[in-house]
Order: structure tokens, then sequence, then C-alpha cells
């Protein structure tokens, strides 16, 4: 092999362009200001960053189907887990604007039990003591009747849809955050009347679409007119299931007992707790032991939490693609030393050192990682978008999840190309070239 088969040698068996050639005439320099002697010794130069990434990109283009196919494995673990957290992120912020819209200051107050375990009920009073408490903004109630709602008269008793009947005061629909969805609320007339509002999952059981006066049912033994039909109450669900009338109508004509089964209480913001504090006692002073407090906000905060244990799993499979995706990076560079012997053989006999070798194989790596998780940052964006925008959610990612998903990627291609790019530097000149 003369001189002129050894420099144009790389270019064509590693297919590099002129920035390898002009890379690898740089490995060799004189020293300045050194006898003649010393000025023939060569030396070895460093590779600049930018000589680093051309070689490096020159090494993979050589090859675009495994380049892609190894790319791909990194960027299905990028996206997943960026999927995972972007998702689960958008529906906390979700959450976050309901009960900011519905308020986390709403608190219910029901019976409970007696120590032998009979079911007790709250003294008819309670809600006028409750309503003198500080800080309490406003209080209302309802109360179970003894009595079954049906769409007409002629169906069996036993096939009610499980729709519970509710006396209720006029002003639950202020306190609990409701809206009306057709028709209008109870007034202090219509609460004297048999008049009935449809919670959204009631109205549906009966095949109720809208209210007026000629829409009726048949509750408690006699016709009610549906005055209304509420949209879905997230802070108090149990009301979609119920239909609501007048707390007087309920007394006289139905032999409601009076006595409430679930107080609702506003408070101020800054009284929560301090409310929540004494309304055992001021609901049922003889007995405050059997009385329930519930803050409806934190039902919808138990969901979310318990959500997050799927979350963690979603996050362990996307580490486990994210891994998958990394040994296929090892994998690819152990085979590309394997083929590329005779390429490295020729840059060593022509003065690129052991270090060079090292870093053009862990540069090939680590841009391969780095395009791989570059994808998958873009492809867990767009998954996050769409199904954020599908469940009519804002749109979160977190920025510490991109710069970790990238940071991660940087780090896998790290480790799974150090193996490759050791051993492609072990190789001498002669042993590359004879196996050749």
């Amino acid at each position: 092999m003369n001189g002129r088969d050894s420099t144009s040698g790389p270019e064509g068996i590693g297919g590099r362009g002129d920035g390898v050639r002009a890379a690898e005439s740089r490995s060799l320099r004189t020293v300045p200001g050194a006898t003649t002697r010393n000025r023939r010794r060569p030396v070895p130069a460093r590779l600049r960053p930018r000589d680093v990434v051309r070689v490096a990109g020159a090494g993979l283009r050589a090859r675009p189907m495994r380049v892609f196919l190894s790319a791909l494995g990194i960027a299905i673990g990028i996206a997943a887990m960026l999927a995972v957290v972007g998702i689960s992120t958008s529906s906390q912020e979700h959450l976050n604007r309901r009960l900011a819209a519905l308020g986390t200051n709403l608190l219910t107050v029901a019976p409970g039990r007696s120590i032998f375990g009979e079911q007790s009920h709250l003294p008819s009073e309670s809600l006028g003591m409750i309503g003198r408490i500080d800080g309490v903004t406003s209080v209302t109630a309802t109360g179970t009747v003894p009595a079954k709602v049906y769409r007409h008269d002629r169906i069996p008793e036993t096939e009610s849809g499980g729709i519970a009947v509710m006396a209720t005061r006029t002003d639950l629909l202020g306190t609990v955050g409701a809206k009306m969805a057709d028709g209008v609320w109870l007034d202090a007339a219509t609460s004297q009347y048999p008049a009935v509002v449809l919670g959204a999952e009631a109205a549906d059981r009966l095949g109720i679409a809208t209210a007026g006066p000629r829409t009726q049912v048949w509750l408690g033994g006699r016709w009610f007119t549906v005055v209304g039909i509420l949209h879905p109450v997230p802070l108090v669900s149990s009301l979609d299931r119920t239909a609501l009338i007048g707390w007087p109508v309920a007394e006289s004509e139905l032999g409601f007992d009076g006595y409430p089964t679930h107080v609702y209480t506003r408070t101020r913001d800054d009284a929560v707790t301090r409310v929540r504090d004494v309304l055992a006692a001021t609901a049922n002073p003889e007995h405050p032991e059997q009385v329930e407090i519930s803050r409806p906000s934190d039902a919808l905060a138990a969901k979310e939490a318990a959500d997050e244990t799927l979350t963690s799993l979603l996050l362990g499979l996307g580490g486990v693609a994210l891994l998958v995706g990394g040994i296929g990076v090892a994998n690819t560079m152990v085979i590309s030393v394997l083929e590329r012997r005779a390429e490295i053989g020729l840059r060593r006999s022509l003065g690129a050192t052991r270090g060079q070798i090292r870093l053009q194989f862990l540069g090939e790596s680590q841009l391969l990682s780095a395009l791989g998780g570059a994808g998958g940052v873009l492809l867990g964006s767009l998954v996050v978008t769409l199904y954020a925008s599908t469940q009519e959610w804002p749109t979160v990612i977190p920025l510490w999840a991109s710069a970790g998903g990238l940071a991660a990627t940087l780090l896998i291609g790290g480790v799974a190309g150090l193996y490759p790019a050791v051993r492609a530097s072990r190789l001498s000149p002669t042993e590359a070239l004879t196996a050749h």
C-alpha cells in the first residue's frame, strides 16, 4: 500500500467526507521551535468538537436504516415517559382549575351511627346552629323522603331505577355549585307544590330530556311536574341520581319527618379548618361522635392520588422501553466496530490515536441517542397535546420532563457506547487490517 492508497483508503471504506479527512490531517503536527530531528516527530492533535460531530455524523450516515431503527427504540421510550408525565400533569391542572371554579370550602355534615349500630339523625335545628358559626357563609340541607319515582304509574314498584327522592331547601343550588341544564330551580312557590327537579343521571334513567309543564313523573303515588334538570354536580355527585322536591311538600304530602340527612356548608377559605373542627359538636351537641364530616373536594383530590399508582406503572414501562432502546444503541455500536475494523486500522495507521478512535465511536453513540431523544420529545409532546385536546384539558408538559428525557438519552448513549468505543480503540492497525 503506497502513500496515495493510504490517503484515499478511509474515504472509500468508511464513506466519510472532507471533514473527516481534514480532521485526520490535523492529527499530526510538528513541534515548533525544536531541532530538525524533533520537527519530524509526529505529535497527535486533539479533535475539535466540530470535527468529532462531523466524523460521528459521517459514520451514522453510512448506515441510515440501522440508525433509524436504533434511534426509534430510544424515541419510543422517551415518548412513553413524556406522555405519561404530560398527561398526568395536564389532568392535575384540569383538576386544579375545576376545584378553583367549584371551590374547596364546601363541607358536608351527615348523621352517623350510634354505638349500637343504629342510624342516628341530625336535629332539625342543626341548620340554624351551623349557620351561626363564625366563618360560615351559607348552609342548606337535603333530607331523605320515603318515596320512589317512576316514569309513569304502570311501571312495577321494584323497577324504580335506584333513584332517591330528597327534600331540599331552595338555596341548595348556590351552596353546592350546581347549575341547571334545562328548566328552573325550585323557589318558595314551587317548593310547596308537586314539582320536582331531576339530577342529570336520574333524568337519563327516566328517559326525560327536557323539563316543562307537560313533563311529569309518578312520585310517591302521585304525579309531579318536572320543572328542571340539573347538570352533573362534581362536588356532590349523589345529587345526579336524585329527584329533588320542596321541603314543605315533602312534609305535607309524602310523610317526610323533617330531619336533614345532608347539611351542606360553605365557609370562608381561611376558616375551613376552624369550622370543620366545631361542626360535629354544633350540629349535634348531645352526640357529636355520631356526626360525619367530609370535604367533597378531598374526594376529587383522593381520586387524583389514586391515579398516581397507574402513572407510576406507566413510567416504569416507559423506563423499560428506554432501557431496551439503550441496548439497541449498544448493539448497533458493537456491530459497527466489527464491520469497520478496516477503517479503524487505516485511521490508526494514518496517525489517529486510541483516544481519537474512542472519541469517534463514543460521539456516534451520543449523536444516535440525541436523535432518538429529540424524536421522543416531539412524539411525546404530540401525544399529550392530542389526548389533552380530546379530553378538553389544558396541555401541560413540564420543562423538567423534556430536559430530563434528553439528559437521560445522552446518559444512556454514553453508557451504551462506552464498551464499543473502548473496544475499537484497542484494535492495533496491523490486527485490524489483517482481519479485514
